[in-house]
């Protein structure tokens, strides 16, 4: 007889299951918990920024690397448009763009941004895992991961709700990124949801994409952790070695 804890969720267990692993979401970060409170000083807004820059150039690669791997017509077809999202098209800047212009309203200069200096390199190893990910797995895994999109309407709008008030130095022109993704983001949802929901049919099957989720929460949490050591703690890497 089948042991009944090994059988498969139903779609709506499934999905609550995948909705119940916010907790491991970098919103809950020391880091972004002292941004929401006000609590980071210039520099640290700076760093977070730069560095976070690293990840939005990354997102289009990763999500190449999916279509690259997607023999299917139809998903290629609404996948490709988070591509554009980022890069942009002619009439539209995309995400990258909005991004250095908040990068611009922090007070970082758009060739320190696109320059990449001050990526640390925790940062740079997690969101390099990530995209190599996508690259080598099934494209309905490196799909599924992007999930964490699950929960990134909260964070964006944490942030267009606090940040003015506790950060009035920030040019508000550089709030568009965010105001961007709130809708682009509930859009891939509920396509990335479908073809999860959709693929994964087994328990085996289920709590493996768990893990993936888990994995991408992981380089999430990484890269703050880097930041919190680098510019919360003083503590940047080779910060004991003499020059």
């Amino acid at each position: 007889m089948t042991n009944p804890e090994q059988q498969p969720w139903s779609r709506e267990e499934f999905e609550a299951q995948l909705r119940g692993m916010e907790k491991y979401y970098h919103i809950n970060h020391p880091y972004n918990v002292l941004m929401n409170e006000g609590k980071l000083n210039k520099a640290q807004i700076q760093g977070w920024v730069a560095n976070r820059f690293y990840y939005q150039v990354s997102i289009p690669r990763k999500d190449a690397n999916i279509l690259a791997n997607c023999p299917d017509r139809e998903t290629r077809q609404l996948w490709a448009q988070r591509i554009l999202d980022h890069d942009g098209q002619p009439g539209e800047p995309g995400g990258i763009e909005a991004w250095i212009q908040l990068g611009m309203a922090v007070s970082l200069t758009r060739e320190e941004i696109i320059s990449e200096q001050h990526v640390l390199p925790g940062v740079r190893f997690a969101v390099d895992a990530y995209v190599n990910f996508a690259r080598q797995a099934e494209w309905h895994e490196a799909a599924s991961s992007s999930l964490t999109e699950l929960f990134a309407p909260k964070i964006h709008q944490q942030r267009l709700d606090n940040w003015p008030e506790h950060y009035p130095w920030i040019d508000k022109d550089g709030y568009a990124y965010f105001r961007k993704r709130l809708s682009e983001a509930r859009r891939d949802v509920e396509h990335g949801l479908a073809i999860t929901l959709d693929w994964y049919k087994t328990r085996d099957q289920q709590e493996r994409m768990m893990k993936i989720l888990k994995f991408k929460l992981d380089v999430l949490w990484t890269m703050a952790d880097a930041m919190y050591m680098a510019y919360i703690n003083g503590m940047p890497p080779y910060f004991n070695v003499g020059g």
